[in-house]
């Protein structure tokens, strides 16, 4: 179960269980399920739902009688992140597959499209903005607002990744790591390397920008970063 759980109180906890177990609940059955009253439930339900945990619909019976539709509560797309889920396993599954049935040069063409796909989203959002501009708009590379990740300007300038959203994939596909490295690349159009991975067990990403090192964003080669075989 995702860690963010624990950080709620153990009522909210098991209405966020008992919601994901039963499909959806409404608030008298939340309340009879946990001996709480119908207030209270609410209560609690509309904090998960201001925190993005939970969602609701309007119930209609069907019977034709009239009156207020109960609202049924169930688990956003946001609130999933708390339960078990083997995405990783699948991702890394597919590249295996991929790779076995098309080679290891399609796998690389795949991931320079990406590369390039990712250059082009992000490339608006740098535009006529400086060095140290598209740095800190850099931050939310991986997240929005990530408090992981960092600008470090220790005798050089880098971006330091603490908790990498794709560690589990990354440390069985390493290749996929390109797609940073290039990205970074183009869009501040100088050469970036990793010198700190969390391949090696450094326990971060740190991504230094070589200064002396300018490229042309619109002519810099794709290049894979590791070339060791899987």
């Amino acid at each position: 179960m995702h860690a963010a759980i624990e950080a709620l109180s153990d009522t909210r906890r098991e209405i966020l269980l008992r919601i994901k177990r039963d499909g959806g609940s409404t608030i008298a059955e939340i309340a009879k399920q946990l001996s709480i009253s119908d207030e209270g439930a609410r209560q609690h339900l509309i904090l998960l739902e201001r925190q993005g945990w939970v969602s609701r619909r309007a119930q209609h019976s069907g019977d034709g009688k009239s009156g207020r539709p109960a609202s049924i509560y169930e688990i956003s797309l946001r609130g999933e992140e708390f339960f078990p889920k083997r995405y990783d396993e699948l991702c890394v599954a597919v590249i295996g597959a991929f790779k076995a049935l098309y080679g290891r040069q399609a796998v690389e063409a795949a991931i320079a499209h990406l590369t390039e796909s990712t250059v082009n989203e992000w490339e608006p959002k740098l535009r006529g903005k400086t060095l140290e501009e598209r740095m800190e708009t850099l931050k939310g590379y991986y997240l929005p607002e990530d408090p992981f990740i960092s600008i470090e300007r220790n005798g050089h300038l880098a971006l330091v990744e603490r908790n990498c959203p794709f560690t589990n994939v990354a440390l069985q596909q390493p290749q996929l790591c390109s797609i940073t490295v290039n990205t970074l690349t183009r869009l501040l159009g100088m050469r970036v390397s990793r010198e700190r991975t969390f391949q090696r067990g450094d326990g971060c990403c740190e991504f230094r920008v070589h200064r002396d090192d300018p490229v042309d964003p619109s002519a810099v080669p794709f290049s894979i970063e590791d070339p060791r075989d899987d």
